[in-house]
C-alpha cells in the first residue's frame, strides 16, 4: 500500500505531508481546491510525465515522496533486481521524483537514480489511476482487445507472447522477400556491375598493407642516389683518421695514465671504451646498409604502377586496400545471391509458407483462448453490475476475425489481417434493458452507465493485476441516488483486495470511506496554498453536511451527515468478513 506521500511547491501546493492507511480512502473538497494536484503527485510518482508548468511559481523545483508498503510477494522486487536497482521485501520502497523550472526531470528509486521508463515500469505495478478519459477509453473499440487480454492475462499471455515472437519472424521473411521482389527489374543490371567490379579488384590480386609496405618502399628506391651519397659520406668520415682512428689513439693516451689515478681516470676510460665499442659498431651498420642500398629504376617503374593501379581502385572502393577488399566481400555476396535470386525466392517462399502456418495456428489458439475468456469476463461483468444497479444489463464480448479482402492472407475460405495481437478484432456490445438488443457502448451508454461499467471492470481486473494502490478520479460522476450508493459499496468491497483512493463530490461515496481527507485552498500572505487536512468523526460530519448542503451548514444537514454516517458505519461492518 502508499504508506506515506509528500508533495513540495507541486502547482498550488507548497508542503504536504499524509500518511495513508489500507482500506477505502476518499479526497473531498470544493471544486478547484486541488485535488487533483494530489492525483497528478502520484501520476508523476508513478512515472508520468511532467512539465516546468507544474513548478509552484516563483520555486526552483517540484519535489514528490511516496513510500510503499509492499508484501515480500509482490512482482514488483523482481522488476526491481531485474532493473538493478537495490531493494529488500522486508523494507519500505521509496519513490522520490524532482521536476525543475527548467523542465527537466530527476528520479530515484530508494535513493538510486533511474531513468523514467524504468521509473514508469515500476511504477505500473504500484498504482493505477483510473480518470475521466477512460471512460472514452471504452469507447473505442481498438481498446477493448487490450482489456479483453488483461482480463485474461495467464491464458492469453503465453499464447500471445508465443504469437508475438513467431509473426516478427514471419515480418522479418515477408520483408526479405519482398524486397528481393522488388529488385527482380535492377537485378540483371545489378549483378552485370558487381561482375564487372569483382574483376577489376580480382584482377589486381591486393593484399592487406599492401600499398603501406609499397609505399616505403618507393621512398627509400626514389631517394637511393641521395641515401648513397649521405651514408657513404658518414661511413667515411667516423671510419677515417678523424673518426675511430683519433679515439682510439685518444683511448691509448688515457689508458697509459689512468693507473697513475685509478679513482678519477678510470670512470673516464671506461666511457671512451664504451663510446668506441658503439661507434664501432654504428660505423659497420652504416657500410652494411651502404653496401644493400638499390639503385633500382625499373623496380622503381614497377611500384609506380602498382601504386598507380591501387590508387585508381581506392577512387572506386574504398579509401585503403582494406576497404577495396571489404567492398569486395560484400559484392560478392550480393553477387551470388542475384545469381542464385530464382533459388532464394523459392526458399523464401517456402520458409514464409511455414511460418504464416505457424503463426496462423498459434493465432487459431489465440483467438479460442479470448472467445473462452470472452465468455468469462461477460458473466463476471455483469455479476458486478448487478451490484451497481445494472442488474438488468447484458454485456457480450464480440469478437471477429479481421477481414481484408484486398491485401490479407487466405484463412478459412477468407481473406483476413495479420496484427502484433492477432487475428481477432473485439468489441464490448450492452443492452441495458431486456429485449433491447446489443449494441455499442458508445451508441447505448451514458455517462453514468460508462462509470458503473469501467468500475465493474476494474474490480475484476484488480483481482488479477496485483497492483496495489487503485486511484479513481470521480468515477462517480454523472450518478446519483442508489446508483451513487452502489458505487459507493462497489469502492468499499474493492478495497479489501486493495488500497482504494477516490475524488468524489458524492456523501455516498464519501460516507462509506475509511478514512477522509479534506482538501482545501487557503490564502496566505497573498498566496494560494492547498492542504490537506485528515478527517476525524467531527471533521467528517461537517464535511459531509458540506457536501449535502452546500455553503450553509444546518442542523438538519449535521444530523443527516451523522445518520448516513452511521448508517454507513453499520453496513461497512455487515460487510466485513467474521473475525474482522
Amino acid at each position: 500500500m502508499l504508506a506515506t506521500l509528500s508533495i513540495r511547491n507541486l502547482a498550488v501546493v507548497e508542503s504536504v505531508d499524509v500518511q495513508f492507511f489500507p482500506g477505502f480512502h476518499v479526497l473531498t473538497g470544493e471544486t478547484g481546491a486541488g485535488k487533483s494536484i494530489i492525483i497528478d503527485a502520484l501520476g508523476l510518482a508513478a512515472g508520468g510525465r511532467g512539465s516546468a508548468d507544474l513548478v509552484r511559481y516563483g520555486c526552483d523545483k517540484s519535489e514528490i515522496e511516496a513510500l510503499f508498503d509492499l508484501t515480500p510477494q509482490h512482482p514488483v522486487w523482481e522488476t526491481l533486481e531485474r532493473l538493478g536497482i537495490e531493494g529488500h521485501p522486508e523494507e519500505h520502497l521509496l519513490i522520490r521524483r524532482e521536476l525543475t523550472a527548467q523542465g527537466k526531470s530527476t528520479s530515484r528509486i530508494n535513493g538510486q537514480l533511474v531513468n523514467l521508463s524504468m521509473l514508469r515500469e515500476v511504477g505500473e505495478q504500484l498504482i493505477n489511476i483510473h480518470g475521466q478519459h477512460e471512460h472514452q477509453s471504452l469507447l473505442r473499440p481498438d481498446r477493448h482487445l487490450s482489456l479483453l487480454d488483461t482480463y485474461g492475462s495467464s491464458v492469453i499471455g503465453p499464447l500471445k507472447q508465443r504469437y508475438q515472437e513467431q509473426y516478427s519472424s514471419y515480418l522479418r521473411v515477408d520483408k526479405e522477400l519482398n524486397e528481393l521482389l522488388e529488385t527482380s527489374q535492377k537485378a540483371y543490371q545489378m549483378l552485370d556491375m558487381y561482375r564487372y567490379q569483382l574483376e577489376e579488384i580480382a584482377a589486381a590480386k591486393l593484399r592487406t598493407g599492401e600499398d603501406e609496405e609499397l609505399g616505403e618502399e618507393r621512398l627509400k628506391l626514389s631517394h637511393s642516389e641521395k641515401m648513397m651519397d649521405s651514408v657513404s659520406g658518414a661511413y667515411d668520415i667516423l671510419f677515417g683518421a678523424s673518426g675511430l682512428e683519433s679515439i682510439s689513439r685518444a683511448l691509448n693516451r688515457v689508458e697509459d695514465v689512468a693507473g697513475y689515478d685509478e679513482k678519477e681516470l678510470k670512470p673516464i676510460l671506461e666511457q671512451l671504451q664504451s663510446a668506441y665499442y658503439q661507434l664501432e659498431d654504428a660505423v659497420f651498420q652504416l657500410r652494411d646498409y651502404r653496401d644493400g642500398i638499390e639503385f633500382n629504376p625499373d623496380r622503381l617503374s614497377e611500384i609506380d604502377d602498382r601504386l598507380n593501379t591501387i590508387s585508381s581502385l581506392r577512387r572506386k572502393y574504398g579509401d585503403n586496400v582494406e576497404q577495396i577488399l571489404e567492398y569486395y566481400k560484400n559484392i560478392e555476396k550480393e553477387s551470388n545471391l542475384l545469381e542464385n535470386k530464382d533459388e532464394h525466392l523459392e526458399k523464401l517462399r517456402e520458409e514464409r509458407e511455414i511460418l504464416l502456418q505457424q503463426l496462423l495456428g498459434t493465432a487459431e489458439e489465440l483467438s479460442k483462448a479470448r472467445r473462452n475468456m470472452a465468455a468469462s469476463l461477460a458473466v463476471q461483468v455483469e455479476h458486478e453490475l448487478k451490484d451497481l444497479q445494472m442488474e438488468r444489463t447484458s454485456l457480450e464480448v464480440k469478437i471477429e476475425l479481421q477481414l481484408d479482402p484486398s491485401g490479407g492472407v487466405e484463412y478459412g475460405g477468407q481473406k483476413i489481417r495479420l496484427s502484433r495481437h492477432g487475428i481477432d478484432s473485439v468489441e464490448f456490445l450492452i443492452s441495458p434493458n431486456p429485449g433491447e438488443p446489443l449494441r455499442p457502448l458508445a451508441k447505448i451508454a451514458s455517462g453514468g452507465e460508462m462509470s458503473r461499467i469501467m468500475l465493474a471492470m476494474k474490480s475484476i481486473f484488480a483481482r488479477h493485476d496485483q497492483i496495489p494502490v487503485l486511484i479513481f478520479d470521480e468515477v462517480d460522476t454523472g450518478v446519483s441516488g442508489r446508483a451513487a450508493q452502489s458505487i459507493a459499496e462497489k469502492l468499499f468491497i474493492l478495497a479489501r483486495s486493495c488500497q482504494v483512493f477516490s475524488i468524489t463530490h458524492l456523501p455516498q461515496v464519501a460516507c462509506m470511506a475509511d478514512h477522509q481527507y479534506l482538501i482545501e485552498k487557503r490564502l496566505d500572505e497573498g498566496r494560494t496554498m492547498t492542504q490537506v487536512e485528515p478527517l476525524q468523526e467531527k471533521g467528517r460530519v461537517e464535511e459531509l453536511a458540506r457536501m449535502l448542503g452546500g455553503v450553509e451548514i444546518t442542523k438538519k444537514t449535521l444530523h443527516h451527515a451523522q445518520e448516513m454516517l452511521n448508517l454507513a458505519k453499520a453496513q461497512k461492518a455487515s460487510r466485513q468478513p467474521a473475525g474482522q
